[in-house]
């Protein structure tokens, strides 16, 4: 199947054939789909604190002296945010006739985007850019509908290149005279949780990216007054994490060149980058999931909330599992706990050792209110059910009630987790033994004009957690504030500072 050439390919991205030969098979086999047993609510699943509660285990965290750092996956392009403005620059010749066919109303994303640009925090970048690129200001050009070239000052290489650039270094909240992109704003927000010590702040980049992101970093840092505080580290998704393609009868997929084709197997290879971590403690929140200044407050406190509830019951189960070193049983308490933590039915007694030895994760839930993203599900698994974030992917709803418990969640996971990564011992968990290979996906996807199959890893809070000890907690709906359009930007107003 594979020639000396596709083995010289494997070979540096540090893979066996026998690896590739695996995949291939995998694509084969394809992925059971999961088996809901419930939605989690709130008293099932779900915990809700009260005003009191939260204060407790806020204040629980703030007395907290062990290494904490904050994990930000920040590698995804823009340019899905900008996808309708694209897809209007194409198509508008720059007649009126032309805009009132690709502009159907007052709600129309483009209509949006125009009516309120001097909105955005990159708008005074753009004038500048404008200018320059153009006789005429960013103002006379608005007015006269200039709106292609407009679009090419804010998305195209020769102007902001802001289609082609990651997420964290687009600008996303304004503070009159100055504004902070995607990646400032998580540095700002995670020195709020930093509870005025240090912060370490990891962002995982594309290889293409990973310059500017430094460089950006580099020039931002001491332009905040608690900059010298903030220690910022990067890391790349590993080649060696990159899935083989293949064809639609799942030979591997060759490109026009002959060369074999490998694609990023998705933010489930970011488990390795998350293992090598040096810390007790870990926050991980998406790059595009910030509020501006003035709302920060609220998520700050509710991150620490969640902290402290992993602290309390990290302690918990670390005291068991010092007891029963010293020989003493724990095995009637230690199954109660694990009913705090995620399990249900563990078969015999044998197993609670294991199960509590194992890292943990505390997850903020926000009430459904239609976003897209993985839900809180008890699963069944092997005569027991666990705590799983479970994407709709996953879930096979022509099975007999699963399309019914899939529409019974009331809650949605908005990536805001805290991460426990050390055993009782103080030794940082293997977190690849904690992964369920099961839980990968298949899709369809096209090259050169080709049709293939492409396969991501078990994603990192879904399947790359699926043997975690689990936490779910309500967390107000107006600490989610992800950027999936620009015009997402517009959601919050900013109060200039």
């Amino acid at each position: 199947m594979f020639t000396s050439d596709d083995e010289k390919l494997i070979a540096k991205k540090g893979i066996s054939v026998e690896t590739v030969q695996q995949q291939v098979n995998r694509f084969k086999k394809g992925f059971d789909p999961i088996e809901l047993n419930r939605a989690a609510i709130v008293g099932d699943g779900i915990t809700q604190l009260s005003a009191d509660e939260e204060e407790r285990f806020r204040r629980l965290f703030e007395a907290y002296d062990g290494l904490v750092s904050k994990f930000v996956p920040a590698s995804g392009a823009a340019s899905r945010m900008f996808k309708e403005l694209e897809s209007f620059r194409n198509d508008y010749s720059g007649s009126e006739e032309a805009y009132q066919d690709l502009v159907s109303d007052q709600n129309d994303p483009v209509y949006l985007f125009f009516k309120n640009l001097d909105s955005f925090a990159f708008y005074e970048d753009l004038k500048d850019t404008f200018t320059e690129e153009n006789e005429m200001s960013l103002e006379e050009a608005h007015l006269s509908r200039r709106y292609a070239e407009i679009l090419t000052a804010l998305l195209s290489e020769e102007g902001l290149n802001y289609s082609n650039l990651p997420k964290g270094l687009l600008k996303f909240h304004s503070y009159g005279k100055f504004a902070r992109t995607a990646a400032g704003e998580q540095i700002v927000e995670g020195w709020g949780h930093a509870s005025l010590k240090t912060l370490n702040l990891h962002f995982t980049v594309s290889p293409d990216h990973l310059e500017k992101f430094s460089q950006h970093i580099y020039e931002l840092l001491p332009r905040l007054e608690f900059g010298e505080n903030v220690h910022v580290s990067f890391s790349t998704q590993k080649l060696s994490t990159d899935i083989v393609a293949v064809d639609t009868s799942n030979v591997p997929f060759r490109k026009k060149s002959g060369e074999l084709l490998f694609r990023p197997a998705g933010h489930g290879a970011l488990l390795a980058n998350l293992s090598e971590l040096d810390s007790d403690i870990v926050f991980i929140k998406n790059i595009d999931n910030i509020l501006p200044d003035h709302l920060k407050p609220l998520s700050i406190g509710w991150k620490k909330a969640l902290a402290g509830i992993l602290i309390e019951y990290q302690k918990k189960i670390f005291t068991l599992l010092q007891r029963n070193d010293e020989g003493e049983d724990i095995t009637e308490e230690g199954l109660k706990l694990l009913h705090n933590l995620g399990i249900e039915g563990l078969a015999g007694t044998s197993k609670v050792i294991e199960y509590l030895d194992r890292p943990i994760r505390v997850c903020g839930m926000v009430r459904n209110e239609g976003e897209p993203g993985g839900g809180p599900f008890w699963i069944n698994t092997e005569g027991r059910q666990s705590l799983q974030i479970v994407e709709s992917a996953q879930i096979d709803t022509s099975a007999n009630n699963q399309f019914e418990i899939a529409q019974s969640a009331t809650h949605f996971n908005p990536v805001d987790i805290v991460c426990g990564l050390r055993n009782f011992k103080g030794h940082k968990f293997d977190l690849t033994k904690f992964c369920d290979p099961e839980q990968g996906f298949i899709s369809t996807k096209s090259y050169e004009g080709k049709e293939l199959k492409a396969m991501e890893l078990p994603g990192l809070w879904n399947g790359g957690m699926a043997n975690w000890n689990t936490i779910f907690v309500e967390v107000p709906v107006e600490t989610f504030s992800p950027v999936k359009t620009v015009n997402d930007l517009l959601k919050k107003e900013h109060q200039p500072s």
